[in-house]
């Protein structure tokens, strides 16, 4: 059995819970250009167009609830404890509301933002979303939500690091392979030894470098994946 599991959770464990992926055909993004809606350059230019697309978000992952898949991580980490952890580049919350303690949002989380001048945080339901670009209780300055954006560097790469140089086993799920550092992730993982799988409906787009690519959704096969895993740790 693996010492140490790390999962790499993308947007297709979150689809299965009804939340669009911007990759898709009828993706998140399809009525927003990127650049106007999720990068630093685009908040400057129009901030109550940005803070309408991610109050829309925030109450979407409001209303979301965990599926399968985050049900059976969740599960797996009950058993591991602190030999597993799950970096996730979705925003959503979906594996903290599943019972995940260990989580690294890479790429922020909707439930927060922070100031723009003085960088206080607040969590977005003590937030005065009723402004269309809700300000600063310190210094009054305008708010931004925490959310890594194009062309921003994303949180914990020390730690994320770490991880991946002393995984054993290194499971993706729900990732395109497409968007960076992300996606270059399983390079370390397996140079430093580990086993890797991608768990996903179609083949990632740096499919070469997994052990073992499975093609499917992480709600029905995570579950027995998990169970096997589970009865692994306790015989």
């Amino acid at each position: 059995m693996s010492k140490q599991i790390l999962v790499l959770t993308g947007a297709g464990i979150s689809a299965e819970s009804g939340l669009k992926t911007f990759r898709d055909s009828g993706g998140l993004w399809e009525d927003h250009a990127i650049e106007d809606v999720a990068t630093p350059e685009g908040f400057a230019a129009d901030p109550e167009l940005v803070w309408r697309f991610y109050k829309m978000r925030y109450q979407q992952a409001e209303q979301a609830r965990p599926n399968a898949g985050h049900y059976a991580l969740a599960e797996l980490e009950e058993v591991l404890g602190e030999q597993f952890h799950i970096i996730t580049q979705n925003v959503d919350g979906l594996h903290q509301k599943a019972g995940s303690k260990r989580v690294l949002e890479m790429h922020g989380r909707l439930k927060r933002c922070f100031c723009t001048d003085c960088h206080k945080r607040y969590e977005m339901s003590r937030t005065d979303l009723s402004l269309p670009v809700p300000v600063c209780d310190a210094c009054r300055s305008v708010l931004r939500p925490d959310i890594v954006w194009f062309g921003e560097i994303p949180y914990y790469l020390s730690e994320i690091d770490q991880l991946l140089r002393n995984c054993d086993l290194f499971l993706v799920i729900g990732t395109s392979g497409v968007v960076y550092p992300a996606a270059g992730f399983v390079l370390t993982a397996r140079y430093h030894g580990a086993r890797t799988i991608s768990i996903n409906p179609n083949e990632p787009a740096n499919n070469t470098h997994f052990d073992e690519c499975i093609q499917s959704k992480a709600g029905d096969f995570l579950p027995s994946f998990v169970a096997e895993l589970k009865q692994q740790v306790l015989t």
